[in-house]
């Protein structure tokens, strides 16, 4: 109140039926178009030494979340172990304990810093949840096309950052998805399927893998490779329905065929039918490759 008297906002007009009050002291026009950091801007503003935490400051860095935590609409805030949980309507309250470096700003909000939220969220993700989002965290490569990738967070920094924090909730679950980190993934659905694999006992596939030709020369990058039978994976996500991204994958697929190599291609659709229908299709091009193994009978019921 005291703001918008200073503003020229008489008390009649805060009242007025255009505005919407989502939390006591704050109104926003009923058709305002808001971004989340404008949404979370005035609760840092109005209530003293908080930030934006857990799954709402996961959105501010991009992490990907599980699908509970995407429909949860209650705003993450945070302040200091010493000070009292915030409380309003809307929020949900947490008290950590920080260190400095563990707070950023990010289009003037204050948020926990992307290495902190990931060991945040270790509580409220499962494991393979927790993977992917770590895995987003840490992806780079130096590909032969297109930009470099830089890390948000590089895996030596995520590793002494926890090593920094040993006593912090969820450090347990975070030390053990930290070691199944890969450098390099693309998304969300390469990291499951990865560990889908691993899961099922198969033979190793590394990810973002250069495969080379005869003259040792990178013919193409694959999304997750077995060199030792020689077996490639792609998974073809949405963007693979373009003409253009399509004239690409035939020529990956031709060249993939000239050296030899054995593709397995996956999409949204065997994920859904789960890790038995994932390890099943790799399982065949391994055996193509020359692989005499079988893992079906070790594949996980749910991942």
């Amino acid at each position: 109140m005291r703001e918008s008297a200073e503003l020229g906002v008489t008390a009649s007009r805060i009242r007025a039926l255009d505005l919407t009050a989502p939390s006591r002291g704050i109104r926003v026009p009923r058709d305002a178009v808001q971004s989340f950091a404008d949404r979370c801007r005035p609760y840092t503003d109005l209530l003293a030494n908080t930030f934006i935490s857990h799954s709402s400051a996961a959105r501010f860095h991009d992490i990907p979340l599980s699908a509970e935590l995407e429909q949860d609409e209650m705003l993450h805030l945070a302040r200091r172990r010493a000070d009292a949980v915030p409380r309003r309507r809307g929020v949900r309250g947490h008290r950590l304990d920080l260190q400095p470096e563990d707070i950023t700003t990010i289009e003037g909000v204050p948020v926990t810093s992307a290495a902190r939220t990931w060991l945040d969220l270790a509580l409220h993700m499962t494991d393979v949840e927790h993977i992917v989002a770590g895995d987003f965290l840490v992806s780079a490569h130096q590909r032969s096309f297109g930009p470099e990738k830089l890390p948000i967070v590089s895996k030596a920094e995520l590793g002494a950052f926890l090593e920094r924090h040993p006593r912090s909730r969820g450090i347990t679950r975070a030390r053990r998805t930290f070691e199944r980190l890969r450098v390099g993934v693309d998304s969300p659905p390469e990291t499951r399927v990865r560990l889908m694999l691993e899961d099922a006992g198969l033979p190793e596939f590394s990810v973002n893998y250069p495969v080379v030709d005869s003259t040792g020369g990178v013919a193409f990058w694959t999304d997750l490779a077995c060199p030792e039978y020689r077996t490639c994976i792609e998974y073809d996500g949405d963007h693979h329905l373009t003409p253009e991204q399509q004239r690409r994958d035939m020529g990956r697929d031709r060249m993939a065929a000239e050296l030899d190599w054995v593709q397995v291609k996956l999409n949204r659709l065997d994920l859904r039918q789960g890790a038995w229908r994932v390890v099943q299709q790799v399982e065949r091009g391994l055996e193509r490759g020359g692989w005499a193994g079988g893992a079906s009978s070790t594949v996980p019921t749910t991942v």
